[in-house]
């Protein structure tokens, strides 16, 4: 279990793990979310995010973070188990928690040089884009591999 925790970050010692990788000229890709119950739409997309630079950091959604985003029975899997299930995937480098309804604060202090988001948002909407740009970094919006969510997933199992 050494390896997991290994992967797993506090925000201050992200930060300072962000900051030992860029100076040794590592490019540093952030994404955010939920990842309630994973699946192999989360598969391929943390999988294409890790593709576009040297390191992923991923920004887990705390558990009371999911609850004002999904609702009073979300999530599925408590923090820590979605924290370990992130780190176990290979072409994860970095786990990290944030309990606000963004991430924005995460990633002003880390400052990736790829941002990454799911799904059909526009650029302007996607939290920390601006700043992110403003550092010199780049945003992407990558797309979902269709017919899979963790709502769908849910919904599948009550109604059987």
């Amino acid at each position: 279990m050494k390896f997991l925790e290994d992967k797993i970050f506090s925000r201050e010692a992200i930060v300072a793990k962000a900051d030992e990788w860029r100076s040794s000229g590592k490019r540093i890709v952030f994404t955010n979310g939920c990842f309630d119950l994973l699946h192999a739409g989360h598969l391929a997309y943390l999988s294409e995010a890790a593709s576009l630079g040297d390191v992923l950091i991923v920004g887990l959604n705390s558990d009371s973070s999911v609850q004002k985003l999904k609702g009073p029975s979300r999530p599925v899997n408590n923090e820590l188990s979605r924290t370990a299930m992130l780190a176990s995937m290979f072409f994860v480098d970095a786990v990290v928690l944030f309990s606000e309804d963004t991430p924005l604060d995460l990633i002003k202090a880390i400052k990736p040089d790829v941002l990454i988001k799911g799904g059909d948002y526009e650029i302007q909407q996607i939290a920390g884009a601006e700043e992110t740009i403003a550092n010199g970094g780049e945003v992407k919006v990558l797309s979902f591999l269709p017919g899979y969510s963790s709502s769908s997933i849910i919904e599948k199992i009550k109604n059987s």
